[in-house]
């Protein structure tokens, strides 16, 4: 079941490879993402000393007259990976231009997942061509309808 999506990074970015990681969450985080609550546009992954982090997450409280003193809204949240999944993609994003964003979050097997994208950034000019091709398919299905 899909949580949340971040639509804008098809947009955006040129998705090059998918993969899915484990999210190192807190019982509140829980339960404000499976009500299908916060966002994942304008965040990341980095990795940091052998471990990858997600940045920019931003999940607002589940019950925010409750929520504890420290409590920080975009918080870093450390990302389950296994070693060698970490060590290939930090070949990857040393190479110029690319980058780890997030696509979706959602539960599987109860727990909550997150699937990451390494993208390049898209040119302007690209993002026109994306567009166009975006309103063409609309015009065939259109089309295609009246008959």
């Amino acid at each position: 079941m899909i949580l949340l999506e971040n639509k804008k990074a098809y947009y955006d970015y040129e998705i090059l490879e998918k993969m899915e990681a484990g999210l190192e969450l807190r019982g509140w985080e829980v339960k404000s993402l499976k009500n299908k609550r916060g966002n994942l546009a304008g965040s990341r992954a980095i990795i940091r000393g052998g471990e990858i982090f997600l940045v920019g997450l931003d999940i607002p409280p589940y019950q925010p007259e409750n929520m504890p003193k420290g409590f920080e809204k975009e918080r870093t949240i450390k990302l389950l990976l296994q070693k060698k999944e970490i060590n290939s993609l930090e070949g990857k994003l040393r190479q110029k231009g690319l980058t780890m964003v997030p696509t979706k979050l959602y539960a599987k097997n109860g727990r909550i997942k997150i699937e990451l994208a390494l993208v390049k950034g898209k040119k302007k000019f690209e993002k026109r061509e994306t567009i166009k091709k975006r309103e063409a398919n609309r015009e065939i299905e259109r089309m295609i309808k009246q008959g």
